[in-house]
């Protein structure tokens, strides 16, 4: 009997741990103690969460029984799964998790290619797996056709940016203010370029790029509003912007919609049409450089319009006059990713940029906003005015750069604004006698009035958003694609990233602003840097000896072929006694010193492998010894 009821106890003890976990697992309350909190959904995502209306179903598909699928793969199919699920959880209800395994020749094969998901192999000889997402909203259906390990830091806001898109039934509006002809030759320039007998400019890939996503709205530098219902604005070498336009402008970003701002001291597009004769008679170049004073500086922006960057380290090679080829340090080509903001969604996957001479943004003095370098050069860069470049050869240029440290070619403000025009809107100009100028005149003024009932924002309403880089050459198709004729159609090919960086900072703005608040986060994968750094520590400290005993062995083993390689007749060794006793001797030299180079290898090791039996017997001893802790205060306090 008594021991029935020990069997008894055991059994309810282990259907009480059984039970306990399942309700530690039910519970949704998390402890995130990562450092990056990579298992956490933001508030950003949360908001978003809480604004759907509609409910969204989400079926994730992965093939998690197919050969050959590598571990990676399947533990961030895990992390996946479970990051779903806390979307669904924080929904309320709203969304549905649906996870699909595709086995070959199934329904749900067909049905995740019709969908869109594109089939990975991992590795040469495995077999074909899908890995992917469909979000469906009633007849809205939107996908990740492949996910992979290697963007895990953007998990989140994929996954949040994808459920916000398939609520949205019409493309956002992007408003765009430029003097640079982005969108092609327009219509009245086509003339006057006809007459002139140049060539008319084809829209630029840029634009395609942005016309994805956005439907784009043409802003006039005259105008003295914004269109209406605008979701984000993209100002490209501001010229001649009116008064009332800035103030439109400045309580756009303040009612907190996102401001795209691309200024530049030297646009190469301008540069292009001066008239050479004009710069060497002093009368300087037209529409050259682009600036919005009034707005930047009260956004704690500092750019100096009149200065270019130059980087001894990122210059770009050009052909010269003389047909020689020099390094030009005001045309950055940069290629470091550590010069790119690996947290930012814009910028973390690029690999190279190329702007031409640029300007440089920093944060004024005792600045309150959040100001984060997007895109920098490296410490060998200096400025130098831009007017210098007109006559210098490229040769030249390099002289004239002072390195004096890191410079922002592009950045992102945030935080809560104070507007650039703290008096109101601007007043007007007085009229002028034509009766139709009175008559517009007086047009303005009643709008006016119905504007007094809607005083002007002295300040954002919540958290504004302000992108700023000091180029504006970036975004024309010679300095990023090469085009090429295909089957009769002109195809492009970019060299380099800056078609991605538009769109992704664009795309970027241009969403809910849930969805701006969200980072890069880390990832799952961490680094043992503690490793790392002893590794370094020892190759540091043993290097030169294997270097050395490298050295020795390889002139013992050339020594070695050398005697071995002397043959006579018949193909045989012909050695005399001095020479087999070279041979066994550099033998046993090669063998000692092989020995050796084992020792030094194996040194390289100690400290880390003494390291990993601490952390194994920790790992072993330390459960069993916090329940022998527990088991001895409890056993102390039922004898008490």
């Amino acid at each position: 009997m008594k021991m029935g009821s020990k069997t008894i106890a055991t059994g309810l003890l282990l259907v009480g741990l059984v039970l306990v976990n399942y309700l530690a697992s039910s519970l949704p309350v998390r402890v995130d103690a990562t450092a990056d909190s990579i298992y956490s959904l933001s508030e950003g995502t949360r908001k978003m969460l809480g604004k759907i209306e509609e409910p969204v179903s989400i079926d994730l598909y992965f093939s998690k029984d197919a050969s050959g699928l590598p571990i990676a793969y399947k533990n961030y199919a895990a992390r996946v799964q479970e990051m779903l699920r806390q979307y669904v959880r924080a929904s309320r209800g709203k969304l549905t998790l649906n996870v699909v395994n595709p086995r070959p020749d199934t329904p749900e094969e067909e049905k995740a290619t019709a969908a869109g998901l594109t089939p990975q192999v991992a590795q040469q000889g495995g077999e074909p797996f899908f890995f992917g997402l469909i979000v469906t909203q009633a007849d809205q259906q939107k996908n990740i056709p492949a996910f992979t390990p290697q963007r895990e830091q953007f998990l989140e806001y994929d996954l949040s940016k994808l459920i916000y898109s398939v609520q949205q039934l019409d493309k956002r509006k992007l408003g765009l203010l430029t003097s640079l002809p982005l969108q092609g030759t327009s219509p009245q320039e086509m003339q006057m370029m006809m007459m002139m007998r140049r060539q008319p400019q084809p829209s630029q890939m840029v634009m395609s790029e942005l016309e994805q996503s956005f439907k784009i709205v043409t802003v006039e530098a005259t105008a003295t509003e914004l269109p209406a219902d605008l979701d984000a604005l993209m100002v490209v070498h501001p010229q001649n912007v009116s008064p009332k336009l800035q103030f439109a402008i400045d309580q756009f970003l303040l009612g907190g919609k996102p401001v795209f701002v691309a200024v530049d001291p030297s646009s190469q597009h301008f540069k292009r049409q001066s008239n050479p004769q004009q710069m060497m008679m002093g009368g300087g170049v037209q529409n050259v450089s682009s600036d919005l004073a009034t707005l930047l500086n009260a956004y704690e922006v500092a750019y100096d319009s009149q200065k270019v960057v130059g980087d001894l380290e990122n210059a770009t090679q050009v052909q010269t006059g003389g047909g020689g080829v020099a390094r030009y340090p005001v045309w950055l080509s940069l290629s470091n990713r550590q010069l790119f903001n690996s947290k930012s969604l814009a910028t973390a996957q690029l690999s190279s940029l190329m702007f031409i001479e640029s300007g440089s943004i920093s944060q004024k003095a005792g600045g309150s906003l959040t100001f984060t370098p997007l895109v920098e050069t490296s410490s060998q860069a200096g400025d130098t005015p831009s007017m210098m470049l007109q006559f210098a050869q490229p040769d030249d240029v390099a002289k004239q750069i002072t390195p004096s440290g890191k410079k922002t070619i592009a950045a992102l403000v945030t935080g809560k604004f104070k507007s650039a025009f703290p008096d109101g809107a601007p007043k007007d100009d007085k009229p002028a006698d034509d009766p139709a100028k009175k008559d517009e005149a007086k047009k303005d003024d009643a709008k006016k009035e119905e504007a007094k009932s809607a005083p002007s924002l002295k300040e954002s309403k919540g958290t504004s958003t302000l992108f700023v880089i000091a180029d504006t050459d970036w975004l024309f198709d010679d300095y990023s694609v090469r085009k090429f004729n295909f089957f009769g159609q002109t195809a492009a090919q970019p060299f380099n990233d800056n078609l991605a960086f538009a769109a992704n900072t664009v795309e970027f703005l241009g969403g809910s602003q849930d969805l701006i608040t969200i980072r890069g986060k880390g990832t799952s994968l961490r680094p043992f840097d503690v490793v790392r750094k002893m590794e370094a520590e020892a190759q540091k400290q043993y290097q030169a000896k294997l270097t050395e005993l490298d050295n020795r062995l390889q002139q013992v083993q050339t020594k070695l072929s050398e005697l071995q390689g002397k043959k006579g007749e018949g193909n045989r060794l012909v050695a005399t006694p001095e020479m087999a006793k070279a041979i066994e001797d550099f033998q046993k030299q090669q063998a000692t010193m092989r020995g050796e180079r084992r020792e030094i290898r194996r040194a390289l090791r100690e400290d880390i492998d003494r390291l990993e039996n601490r952390l194994l017997v920790v790992n072993l001893l330390a459960t069993p010894l916090l329940v022998g802790v527990f088991g001895f205060w409890f056993y102390q306090q039922r004898r008490k």
